[in-house]
This record gives structure tokens, C-alpha cells and sequence, in this order.
């Protein structure tokens, strides 16, 4: 099996266990996650908690299963933030070019003079710390990606002979951007759009981690790692499993990724 193959794969099944428990925890979890027991706090893996219980008697499985939950929610809803209006800013900026485009890249530009979980930070300091705040201070953070690449695509697209014919055809140009553009667009968008949601995905629990992304009880993979920390010594397994949840999705969607990335770029086809 060639290594394109083994990165399908592999990204499919790490990706589609992430996704399955996101599912799980929707509707069920071995113990309510909110729960609190100080008679069966930090339990170690085995028994009734296979997982173990954190430092609030809770169970680490069931806030892992829950917190899967809040990840794919917030990764998948800033993705399709970022890709809708990137989508169409960059359509508009790429096809009207004039004034149109100078705005529009004016403020991509201020947007992308700040990295993105800087502006992340600033933006939760002014939204407060909850779940639609976090999607919205990322969905802005990683806008200006989409709206360049898409801008990109279209001006090479704009000149092209089928689109100054669909203009000598009378075609108005909302018609020949719905049409014609965003259709051809779509092969760099489904490359961006799964980087994006591994880049989101990190950026989400660094969030957490710093105690500005969804707020406590509510379990997030940041929010478990960082209230890990104090106990790593005696209870090392409240920060390995979240920690490994986190990384093993992460591999599987850069595995996936580079196999999108590979089969929608004619320049890596073939090899």
C-alpha cells in the first residue's frame, strides 16, 4: 500500500473514532460528567471507572466522551464560519477587483497582522468566555486564510475563456460567480477547509487550556488538561488520556489532510 493510502486510511479511522465518540457523548456517557463524589475522587483506571475519576470524584471517560462533544461542535461550526464568509469575500474581492477589493483586503490584512490565537484572546477578552464567543473569535481569527486562498482561485479563474464567455452570453455577475466561480473554487476549499479544522481544533483546547474557552463545569480536552496540572504527580492519568485524545485526533485529521491535499493537487498527482 502506498504511503497516500496509509495516510487515508489511517486519518479515516483515527478521525472516524473522534467523531463516533463526539456521537457517544451526544447521547450517552458512562456517568453523568458533572457529578461529584469526594468519596471516589482520583480513582485510578479500572474497575467501575475505566478511566479513573478526577479530583471532584468525576468520571474522566464520560468528561472525555462529553468534551469530544464541545470539540467537534466548536471545530466544525468555526470551519463553517470561516469558509462561508471566506467564500464569499473572497469571491467578491477576487472577481470585482477595484474598491471592492482594497477593502476587503484592507481588512484582511489588519486581521492577519495578528496571529491568529492572539486575536483569538483579544477578542474573548471583549466576548467573555463561552462556547458561542469561542466559535465566533475563531471563526474571525481564521477568516482572512479562506478569503486570500479564495481570492487566489478567482482571479486565475476570472480571465479564463469559459468565464468571458458566459460575460459575452450577458450573464450578470452574481450569476457567473454562483455559477461558474465558486464551483471551480471548491477543490482549494476542501483543502483548507481540513487543515483548518486541526488548526482549530489546537487552537480551541489552548483556549481552554488558559481557561478562556468553554467555562468550567463543562468539560472541554483544554479545560481537563489544565485542571490536570496540580495533580500530575499522584494522578498522571487525568493529564495523559486528555492529552492523547487531543493528539491522536490531531494526527488523524493531518494524515487525512494530506491525503485531501494530494488528491484535489494535479501537481501531486502521480507521484
Amino acid at each position: 500500500m502506498s504511503i497516500h493510502g496509509t495516510n487515508r486510511y489511517l486519518g479515516g479511522f483515527l478521525i472516524g473514532c473522534f467523531l463516533i465518540a463526539a456521537l457517544v457523548g451526544l447521547f450517552w456517557t458512562p456517568y453523568d460528567p458533572l457529578a461529584i463524589s469526594l468519596g471516589g475522587k482520583l480513582l485510578p483506571p479500572g474497575g467501575q471507572h475505566w478511566l479513573g475519576t478526577d479530583e471532584y470524584g468525576r468520571d474522566v471517560l464520560s468528561r472525555l466522551l462529553l468534551g469530544a462533544r464541545s470539540s467537534v461542535s466548536i471545530s466544525l461550526l468555526t470551519v463553517t464560519f470561516a469558509v462561508f464568509f471566506g467564500l464569499i469575500l473572497g469571491t467578491l474581492s477576487g472577481y470585482a477587483r477595484g474598491w471592492i477589493d482594497r477593502v476587503i483586503m484592507l481588512l484582511t490584512d489588519t486581521l492577519l497582522a495578528f496571529p491568529s490565537i492572539l486575536l483569538a484572546l483579544a477578542l474573548l477578552s471583549i466576548l467573555g468566555a463561552n462556547m458561542f464567543g469561542v466559535i465566533l473569535a475563531l471563526g474571525l481569527a481564521y477568516l482572512p486564510t479562506v478569503i486570500r486562498v479564495v481570492r487566489g482561485a478567482v482571479m486565475s479563474l476570472r480571465e479564463r475563456e469559459f468565464i468571458e464567455a458566459s460575460r459575452l452570453m450577458g450573464h450578470p455577475a452574481f450569476y457567473i460567480m454562483r455559477c461558474h466561480i465558486v464551483p471551480n473554487c471548491l477543490a482549494p476549499i476542501i483543502v483548507i477547509a481540513t487543515s483548518m479544522f486541526g488548526s482549530v481544533l489546537l487552537t480551541e483546547s489552548a483556549l481552554s487550556f488558559l481557561g478562556l474557552g468553554v467555562p468550567p463545569p463543562a468539560p472541554t480536552w483544554g479545560n481537563m488538561l489544565a485542571s490536570a496540572r496540580p495533580y500530575m504527580d499522584r494522578a498522571a492519568w487525568l493529564g495523559v488520556f486528555p492529552g492523547l485524545c487531543i493528539s491522536l485526533t490531531l494526527l488523524g485529521i493531518n494524515l487525512f489532510g494530506d491525503y485531501v491535499r494530494d488528491r484535489f493537487d494535479p501537481r501531486m498527482r502521480g507521484l
